[in-house]
């Protein structure tokens, strides 16, 4: 009898280095696993997994997810369960210092060069952990970034980013101080604030597949924001792109438990018309067909 892949799910504390924020960065890892899954409460979200499951499989290719802005990893849960099922570990960061336990970095610079340095530790942590490391394929790794979770991956892939006059109001931009993973092979960029990469040729090096959605209706990280990446890569075939029609800057996170819906909330909300349970199930399945051609 085939025995069903399930996702399983474990924690993974990361100590990062004092430069990349002296405090234990939480993480959440999802992976394939066979036992019978269960109802969790992970604060306010609901995840169906099987809590420290022994990882099924081995050279399991791995995504690491970088949320946006004083978000968490969690509002990508249903990617990150549809991945977990489809055979990868899934490795869902809360950044230290922009999340929504901890907003200290918030649009600071600092933040700009800590979040690609919180991903190195992270993927550092993981391919050293006795529990996964068995199970990983080093070779096969991709990141997906929503907003300037999709900064952060660009960064970690090989960007030069600079300072931007929000960051830094009065004098001339100034590189900010990043370092590529050359892991990483692969870019899902969702709804993309890339304000830091118009300044010299800052994505020449970032010359690997990239998936890219954004929204019609997305006013946060408007369309200039892909038109960056689209013509600062190297390669524009590279470049996956579409915009989605209807869609907002939060259409591409899972939908919100009931409670957590409210016009007061706009993570919640979507432009009228908009069915983000129906694009998400389309979304998970598009990123999956892109990462299995693209990591092969």
């Amino acid at each position: 009898m085939t025995q069903t892949i399930t996702p399983g799910c474990r924690q993974l504390t990361v100590a990062v280095p004092a430069a990349a924020h002296d405090a234990p960065l939480p993480v959440w890892v999802l992976y394939p696993a066979h036992e019978e899954p269960r109802d969790h409460a992970f604060g306010p979200y609901s995840m169906s997994v099987a809590l420290n499951a022994p990882v099924r499989g081995t050279e399991c290719p791995v995504v690491l997810i970088s949320h946006g802005n004083n978000g968490t990893p969690l509002t990508h849960r249903d990617t990150a369960l549809h991945l977990a099922r489809a055979g990868y570990v899934v490795v869902l960061p809360e950044h230290l210092g922009n999340s929504r336990s901890d907003s200290t970095l918030a649009g600071t610079t600092m933040m700009l060069e800590r979040r690609p340095q919180q991903v190195r530790a992270v993927l550092d942590a993981l391919f050293a952990d006795e529990f996964f490391a068995p199970h990983l394929d080093a070779a096969r790794v991709a990141m997906i970034g929503h907003s300037i979770g999709a900064y952060t991956a660009l960064a970690v892939a090989g960007g030069a980013p600079s300072t931007t006059r929000f960051d830094v109001p009065v004098g001339p931009a100034r590189p900010v101080p990043v370092t590529a993973d050359a892991r990483i092979r692969a870019l899902v960029l969702l709804a993309p604030a890339a304000a830091w990469f118009t300044v010299n040729n800052s994505l020449e090096q970032v010359r690997m597949p990239i998936f890219m959605r954004t929204g019609t209706l997305d006013f946060v990280t408007p369309a200039m924001h892909a038109d960056w990446i689209v013509r600062g890569a190297t390669n524009a075939a590279l470049v996956e792109h579409e915009a989605v029609p209807g869609a907002g800057h939060f259409s591409f996170q899972s939908p919100f438990p009931a409670a957590m819906v409210s016009p007061g909330f706009p993570p919640s909300q979507d432009p009228p018309g908009f069915d983000r349970p129906a694009y998400n199930a389309i979304l998970n399945d598009e990123i999956e067909r892109f990462l299995r051609r693209t990591l092969a």
